[in-house]
């Protein structure tokens, strides 16, 4: 077994722009990756922009979507208080970290897209050769990462995020802040999708690695694991 260590990004808010439209972490895109990479040894910490409480989307705990990962966090008292008291993006030493993961949900288009001390974790991470990966909303926290050379973290890069299609049959493009598909493409990333919505997609380009939507999250976490492992 490794002893890699992963720093999972989860999110602080908890509604949308209308402070009566809930949303935050889309649980289920936490505990299936957390999962694959409990399985394997690693060491996992959360992280959040204001570091602190976690709250979860809604959606994300019907009986249709929650899947056995997410009904066994929800049942162990330990996990649940994970996300009581996350870490804050400056209490993580980067070389430290062999992976950070971008959780979902809608509500990280409103906390991870523009947060500085996010961005520069993972900046720091990345120069220090650690994987940078995402799942659908999650990627929203990688467009707007600048390195030191001033350059798009992802630009010119393979990757794949929540698409505008899907927005639209979840019903919320019109609750959304912004396109996060067309934002990839405007910031030089080379976004692809499934052409079947809500079909798992996992795309690896180098250390950057994203998963499409919720239905991707183990593939991605799996994508992860061959990376850091040398069998990708």
């Amino acid at each position: 077994m490794s002893t890699k260590h992963i720093v999972h990004v989860v999110t602080n808010e908890s509604h949308y722009a209308d402070p009566n439209e809930a949303t935050g972490l889309w649980l289920g895109e936490l505990s299936e990756a957390y999962h694959e990479f409990e399985a394997r040894g690693y060491k996992q910490t959360l992280v959040s922009p204001k570091g602190g409480k976690v709250p979860l989307e809604p959606r994300s705990l019907g009986w249709m979507v929650l899947d056995k990962t997410a009904k066994a966090w929800q049942a162990d008292p330990a996990k649940m208080a994970l996300l009581e008291n996350t870490k804050a993006p400056a209490d993580i030493d980067p070389t430290t970290v062999d992976a950070i993961y971008y959780t979902g949900g809608h509500a990280v288009m409103y906390d991870f897209t523009d947060s500085e001390p996010l961005h520069k974790l993972t900046a720091d991470i990345w120069a220090n050769g650690g994987v940078v990966s995402s799942v659908c909303h999650g990627y929203c926290g990688l467009l707007n990462i600048k390195l030191a050379d001033g350059s798009y973290l992802i630009a010119g890069k393979n990757l794949t995020g929540f698409s505008w299609n899907e927005e639209i049959i979840a019903g919320v493009s019109s609750k959304v802040p912004y396109n996060a598909e067309e934002l990839a493409r405007k910031n030089g990333g080379l976004y692809s999708k499934n052409w079947i919505p809500f079909t798992s997609r996992a795309v690896v380009d180098g250390k950057l690695v994203t998963g499409q939507n919720p239905q991707s999250a183990a593939a991605t976490a799996k994508k992860v694991i061959q990376v850091l492992e040398g069998s990708a």
